[in-house]
């Protein structure tokens, strides 16, 4: 019955995922700025944290090789250019290209990700969380780690 279950959870994830690389592919990204308890953070146009993956390299994203990884911590991805909102440097976005030509956005170098689990916009509490063998730290306007 577990396994079962285990199946039909990653399946809805999969097509989850599949749904949002698609919808976010088709639009310009924009981040933002939060300030939060921990600190002043970088969101997506919709509010929600951003996260780096402690794997990942510079304009390299990991994330993809690790079985999961991907459907758990979706890619933040741009038709275009990314958008600097207010207090976001543009001279620090960049994208890098993942399959399918899909562009991911990066800031100083980090791939940029959001967590599916986040319950709405401006969350903490998975800031530096440890999953798929590497930690999610958020990032700031200046493109450094926030733990």
């Amino acid at each position: 019955m577990k396994r079962i279950l285990t199946l039909v959870v990653a399946t809805a994830l999969v097509a989850s995922l599949t749904t949002a690389l698609a919808s976010a592919s088709a639009s310009t990204a924009k981040l933002q700025v939060h300030r939060t308890s921990v600190g002043t953070i970088l969101v997506n146009s919709r509010g929600f944290t951003v996260y780096a993956f402690t794997l990942d390299r510079p304009n390299k994203n990991n994330c993809a090789h690790v079985n999961g990884c991907l459907s758990v911590w979706p890619p933040v991805t741009t038709s275009g250019k990314a958008i600097a909102g207010h207090g976001v440097s543009s001279r620090l976005i960049g994208t890098i290209t993942l399959r399918k030509g899909v562009e991911q956005v990066t800031y100083a170098g980090h791939p940029l990700y959001t967590y599916i689990a986040d319950p709405g916009p401006g969350q903490t509490s998975y800031i530096n969380v440890s999953e798929f063998g590497g930690r999610w730290p958020a990032v700031n306007p200046a493109g450094n780690e926030v733990k």
